[in-house]
Parts: C-alpha cells; sequence; structure tokens
C-alpha cells in the first residue's frame, strides 16, 4: 500500500472514500489564504470568468482594465457588440467572448441584475440556468457559484485533475462525477471550497506543473508522483 493509500482513502461500509480536506490542509499551511477570486465586485468576477475561458490571468487583467469604466451591467448592456469585442480583445477570442458575455447579460437582466435575488435560488437549479446560457461550461458555471454566488461547490478542473492524479487517485473521467466525489467527501463549507480551488491553482503552478517539481512540494511526502 502506498504513502498516498495510507493517508488519504479510508472504507465508508462499501465505499471507499478519499481524504481530500487532508490535502486541503496541506495545502493551506504551505501556501497560506489566497484572497480569491481577484476582482473587487462579484459583476467583476463573473464577467472575468468568461473572459479567463482559453487564456492566462494576464491577458484577462488587460481586457478588464479596458473594460474599467463600463465595469456595471447597465454600462455592458449599453455597449454595442462590435464595441465591446474590442475592448476585451486582449483575452483571445475576443468575438466568441463578447457573444458570450452578451448572452450571459440576457441571462442576468432576467433577474434585474440582482444577485441577492440569484443567490437564493438552489444551487442545483441555478448550475442548470449557468449551464443553459451559451458559452458558460461546467467548470465556469461551479467558479461563478462558488465565488459570486457563495455556494460551496468544487471546481473539477484540469489543475486539480493532474494533482490527484500525480498523488494517486483514481478519478473518475466525467468533470461532474469527479466534483460531486470531491463535495460528497467535505464539509459544506464555502470557505474551504473558495481556498481549496485557489490553493489547488496555486500548486499546479508552483510545484506540480506539465513538468513538476518536486523538491519542496507540500505533498510531497504522501504523493505516489504517476506522470502518465
Amino acid at each position: 500500500m502506498s504513502s498516498l493509500r495510507y493517508f488519504y482513502t479510508c472504507w465508508n461500509g462499501d465505499e471507499m472514500v478519499h481524504d481530500y480536506q487532508i490535502i486541503y490542509e496541506k495545502l493551506y499551511r504551505y501556501y497560506g489564504p489566497q484572497g480569491w477570486w481577484p476582482a473587487k465586485t462579484a459583476f467583476e468576477m463573473m464577467i472575468g470568468a468568461i473572459l479567463v475561458q482559453n487564456t492566462s490571468w494576464r491577458n484577462v487583467e488587460k481586457a478588464l482594465s479596458n473594460l474599467k469604466p463600463f465595469l456595471s451591467p447597465a454600462k455592458i448592456e449599453k455597449l454595442s457588440f462590435d464595441e465591446l469585442a474590442e475592448l476585451i480583445r486582449p483575452s483571445g477570442f475576443f468575438k466568441m467572448k463578447a457573444q458570450r458575455i452578451k448572452a450571459f447579460m440576457e441571462w442576468l437582466k432576467a433577474y434585474e441584475y440582482d444577485l441577492s435575488q440569484i443567490k437564493m435560488k438552489d444551487c442545483n437549479e441555478l448550475r442548470d440556468e449557468l449551464l443553459a446560457v451559451k458559452g458558460i461550461g461546467s467548470e465556469t458555471a461551479d467558479v461563478i457559484l462558488l465565488y459570486a454566488f457563495d455556494q460551496p461547490v468544487f471546481v473539477a478542473d484540469a489543475y486539480a485533475r493532474r494533482i490527484f492524479f500525480r498523488l494517486g487517485i483514481n478519478l473518475p473521467k466525467s468533470y461532474d462525477s469527479f466534483r460531486l466525489e470531491v463535495e460528497r467527501a467535505l464539509p459544506r463549507d464555502l470557505a474551504m471550497f473558495n481556498e481549496f480551488h485557489a490553493l489547488l491553482v496555486e500548486h499546479a503552478k508552483e510545484h506540480c506543473k506539465k513538468a513538476p517539481i518536486c523538491d519542496g512540494c507540500p505533498l510531497a511526502s504522501i504523493c505516489d508522483r504517476r506522470l502518465g
């Protein structure tokens, strides 16, 4: 039995449960609180979540800087498609992302841009609504649920999958199965889910890169180092 299996799995009846909380605690002790999401308002956060699709955060920051005078629902709504696309050009795929932002704004407008009203909805119902918006996929929906609408959901992105696979955890293939496995194993603690996603992103950038840097890694003592 590997060190990972010893520390990170237990049996609950016939079901094997991974102790994701210990992974979280090790990362939190090493990196500290991350203060995510990097945005001044929930609305800016949601726009950033769309802009960051298929690009780096550095490019998103440039686009958000261009958008700064318009970062309110009423002002974004008044921008023409071409005006919006030009402002977000630094984020890449700018015409496609302009379409997605416009579609998202239509959904938001149905709630009169009242985020407090949206937060009152059932999480699963709200997630289904977000996924029905053109261009909003599972990862973007979950990031918005977590950081804008205060729902304790796990963002099962590629960074999380890479890290957990290397630790030795055999993950479900689908995004939702992976997400639900982690959510079932953790308490419904908003602050924990908020930090966990940010910590996994930070760890993937600092240590668990495509070519991993194992020296000094806070998870090294319990990692199976699977690279396949």
